[in-house]
């Protein structure tokens, strides 16, 4: 049956199958991964810090749909009309201009949640939000200013994503852009207060800087979007999206970092994030890196 199974795996990877099921020589080992399971919440989630609301809401968000209790997750995300503009994301098929629509294709899809802006999910929250978990996405890169550019900025409030029944919040951060410092104190004090409010949270992990295409597109080098994935979980994102890795070595072509540097980079993250959280509680100074 397994065999058969492979067979079949196979024939659709086509000439991409050897390396995608042949790979046997894993830098980190599979018994070191978390893997997903019906108890992905219990093992993984239960020791940390997140509430039992940030639980429970978790717990909701996996045990959801077709996928529940097996430790994956399907998301519906529709913020296009936002992203790349309403007219060229809907007009083909003008029925997803209409909120309530957006909704019901991912419950009829049999999703985890649906991940939508304030205007889509507030227009219907008290007819579907206790149907199927909502995440409200609470930035955005609009499409409207010209020249564009790459900069996520904050369309709404974590209480009004609460207010509306939300489980969860979701937000982007473009790693390496001109604006990542911002974005990243931004959306760390945003998750915070979501945690206090019992809501998780979920981070788009996106590298975004014109520089990083040279010989190839290290947006999607594996060495550079795992620090952007460690950077999200540093600032307490449950769940994380990313662009699954295309090539590696985006560190040494682009010259912005050798190991000790790249730790000092991490480091400094850290502590830019920590210090902008903790300034939300002016007693815990003991836990100040200027205070050690």
């Amino acid at each position: 049956m397994a065999t058969s199974a492979r067979t079949t795996i196979q024939a659709h990877l086509g000439p991409r199958a050897e390396a995608l099921l042949g790979f046997h020589s894993p830098k980190i080992a599979k018994e070191r991964l978390h893997l997903p399971g019906p108890d992905f919440i219990d093992r993984v989630w239960a020791g940390s810090d997140r509430n039992i609301r940030v639980l429970t809401n978790l717990q909701r968000l996996f045990e959801h749909g077709r996928l529940g209790r097996t430790g994956y997750v399907s998301i519906l995300p529709v913020d296009q009309g936002i992203e790349h503009a309403a007219g060229a994301s809907f007009a083909k098929n003008p029925d997803y201009f209409d909120a309530e629509n957006i909704v019901k294709l991912a419950i009829e899809g049999g999703c985890n949640a649906v991940a939508s802006t304030y205007g889509v999910l507030g227009a219907v929250a008290r007819k579907y939000a206790h149907k199927i978990p909502f995440i409200v996405k609470i930035n955005h890169n609009e499409l409207l200013t010209y020249p564009n550019k790459f900069d996520q900025i904050l369309f709404g409030t974590v209480k009004e994503a609460y207010e509306m029944g939300a489980a969860a919040v979701g937000a982007t951060i473009y790693f390496g852009s001109e604006q990542s410092d911002r974005q990243i104190v931004e959306i760390s004090t945003a998750f915070a207060h979501a945690h206090e409010l019992g809501m998780a949270t979920v981070l788009w992990c996106y590298l975004r800087n014109n520089a990083f295409k040279k010989d190839k597109d290290y947006h999607v080098s594996a060495d550079l979007t795992g620090q952007a994935n460690h950077l999200g979980v540093t600032i307490e994102a449950d769940i994380i999206k990313q662009k699954l890795p295309e090539n590696n070595g985006g560190y040494q072509a682009l010259n912005i970092g050798q190991p000790a540097q790249m730790a000092k980079v991490s480091v400094g993250y850290f502590f830019l994030v920590l210090n902008r959280i903790l300034s939300r509680y002016p007693n815990e100074t003991q836990f100040r890196p200027d205070r050690t």
